[in-house]
């Protein structure tokens, strides 16, 4: 794989359409935006207690950039998000700092709640507010379906099992995490305490296996799915874990920190495989700046596993490669606070303290063939799985991701 080399572009920045109120109870910043799974649908919480659900790709009243990029918009999803799907308003009533979509399995016969009619499925999007509370959603409809209630302050970051069954992570600022069943009417199945500072991101591996949450310290905590109980705690960073988020395979898992540095850690060892470091653009930067212009903010992969996406505080979204210890791309962007890569690859959503959401074009990448059988063969088979096999020591070291 080569990186493309070319900077990502602006195709479209959205903003709230109300002005900024200077209450208290109201805060403008876009703390979360989330992709539907199947890409038809995009969340976008513009501050003022409101999310946006708009389909996906974007019609021509929201672009407000024109390039020629503009006819890859289309999706799997583009036939059907225009031909039924509106733009909805959810008003939440709080501060919306998390956002996490997850399809709905078809309801049977005799169920008591049914979220959607009888053998169809459907999409619910799941909200976390100042107060604590979850509040989801229906997205069709824009129906309130359930008020989890159970956190003590700020519902930072949700995370859905992403093998589709209702399971439902939150992280909070009141240093737990909880575990939820959408499917018994939104009961609380787990409290997992560990964290000693605010939670600020959980994400749950592809496969389902762990859990992974980063809160105000220097270590992330890796849990087990199938026990809720903590499988080790990853220590490197030198100050405060932010965000997280796992390859597509489960084989990898990235922290990023307000240390200026993101991690790459095999989960299934708790190895360090790379550190990426957020050094400067501009070596002439002056030393007198504040320390900590560099703070990350959030990562994210890349849908096929090839890229990461960082926001930092040094105004500055950066695309890398995997086999690259420096970045292969930047675009200046202004108070990120989140990215969120489109699940079919091609786009990058950011969302800033100003309550914009803008998206930008990222690397397409055709994965070689190499890459595709790693990627499906550590979808099912763990380090240590792999490890055991009874092939040449380079092709346990390039499935295993010690070599790029």
């Amino acid at each position: 794989m080569k990186p493309s080399g070319e900077e990502p572009v602006l195709l479209a920045e959205l903003k709230p359409g109300r002005p900024q109120r200077y209450d208290w109870k109201s805060s403008c910043e876009t703390w979360s935006v989330a992709f539907s799974p199947d890409g038809a649908w995009f969340a976008w919480s513009q501050g003022h207690c409101v999310v946006k659900l708009i389909p996906w790709p974007l019609g021509e009243a929201e672009l407000s950039c024109k390039t020629p990029e503009r006819k890859s918009w289309g999706s799997k999803a583009e036939t059907w998000s225009h031909g039924a799907a509106k733009e909805k308003t959810l008003e939440c009533g709080q501060i919306v700092w998390g956002l996490a979509f997850s399809a709905w399995p078809a309801a049977e016969d005799g169920d008591t709640h049914p979220a959607c009619a009888v053998g169809l499925s459907c999409l619910v999007l799941a909200t976390g507010l100042n107060d604590g509370q979850i509040k989801v959603w229906e997205v069709q409809t824009g129906h309130l379906l359930f008020s989890l209630l159970g956190h003590q302050d700020v519902v930072r970051d949700l995370s859905f099992a992403p093998n589709g069954s209702p399971i439902l992570v939150s992280a909070s600022r009141d240093k737990t995490l909880r575990v939820w069943d959408l499917s018994r009417d939104g009961r609380q199945v787990q409290v997992l305490s560990g964290h000693v500072q605010w939670v600020y991101c959980c994400s749950i591996s592809p496969d389902c296996s762990m859990l992974c949450s980063a809160a105000g310290e220097k270590s992330a905590l890796l849990w087990s799915m199938r026990s809720y109980t903590l499988i080790r705690r990853l220590e490197g960073h030198q100050s405060s874990v932010v965000s997280c988020d796992f390859s597509p395979d489960s084989a990898l898992l990235v922290t990023a920190s307000y240390d200026a540095c993101v991690i790459m850690w095999d989960p299934y060892t708790g190895e360090q495989l790379r550190t990426l470091r957020h050094v400067p653009l501009h070596s002439t930067l002056d030393s007198s700046s504040e320390i900590h212009t560099s703070s990350l903010r959030s990562v994210c992969f890349s849908p096929e596993g090839l890229y990461l996406a960082t926001v930092a505080d040094d105004r500055l979204l950066r695309i890398w490669a995997l086999e690259f210890r420096s970045p292969v791309a930047f675009a200046p962007m202004t108070n990120g606070l989140c990215c969120m890569y489109f699940p079919h690859g091609g786009f990058i959503a950011t969302g800033t303290r100003d309550g914009h959401v803008q998206f930008w074009t990222a690397p397409r990448v055709l994965s070689s063939l190499k890459h595709l059988c790693r990627k499906a063969l550590r979808t099912f088979l763990t380090t240590y799985q792999v490890l055991a096999l009874p092939i040449p020591r380079k092709l346990k070291e390039f499935l295993t991701y010690r070599t790029f």
